[in-house]
């Protein structure tokens, strides 16, 4: 049995300058702080709760996400999902010790909005596009965010699994070999790249469908 593994956040490429972001405030989530990622071309709106957080993303310079700094990381694949047919989700796991073997390969991104000598290490996967961009930030453990709103109109608190259906799956990928036995992650086949977020153990029994973003919410 694999270690437990645990989530930091999960972003989503949009097409629409985030607008969707929208249909989640509807939906009774709180929204959170923004930012622009500096010398990455990409911009985000964020959803805060007591274990991780969503992030809406999307390009607003074209330039310097296909700088040479960023163009290496396959970012802008994943933002031009439409066309390249790459998965628009990224995983962010908590940085343990648990998680060496995941990202013994890793490939170390130095991003212009980190101070100096601070990489994130990421898997582009490039060997299956319908999986996520996965990554971990450089600090340890999981970052407590005070300042950002966790109570929603909704109620939902927790995000307690998250299930990314994969187009092109393969039970043999190393990738997912290192999730056998994830209680809270988990990789299933399935005709498009899309993803289930379940929170409070879908206690209400309820789904909710973002079809833009090919995202259900159980909760």
């Amino acid at each position: 049995m694999s270690s437990k593994m645990d989530i930091d956040h999960i972003f989503i490429f949009t097409d629409d300058n985030g607008k969707i972001a929208n249909e989640l405030v509807q939906f009774g989530f709180t929204e959170g702080s923004s930012r622009v990622h500096v010398g990455q071309g990409t911009t985000n709106r964020k959803f805060y709760f007591d274990n991780f957080f969503l992030e809406i993303l999307w390009v607003h310079n074209e330039e310097e996400l296909r700088s040479e700094l960023t163009k290496q990381t396959g970012l802008w694949q994943r933002a031009d999902y439409k066309l390249t047919n790459f998965s628009p989700f990224g995983l962010c796991i908590v940085n343990t010790d648990e998680t060496e073997s995941l990202f013994e390969k890793a490939f170390k991104y130095q991003p212009a909005y980190f101070p100096s000598g601070l990489s994130i290490d990421v898997l582009t996967n490039e060997q299956n596009i319908s999986l996520p961009w996965t990554f971990r930030l450089p600090f340890k453990g999981q970052k407590k965010n005070e300042t950002e709103p966790t109570d929603h109109k909704n109620g939902l608190r927790n995000l307690t699994k998250v299930e990314f259906g994969i187009k092109n799956y393969n039970e043999k990928d190393e990738f997912i070999k290192q999730f056998v036995g994830q209680e809270k992650i988990k990789f299933t086949s399935s005709e498009t790249n899309n993803l289930t977020l379940t929170f409070d153990n879908n206690k209400n029994a309820q789904t909710k469908k973002i079809d833009e973003l090919n995202l259900r919410i159980k909760y």
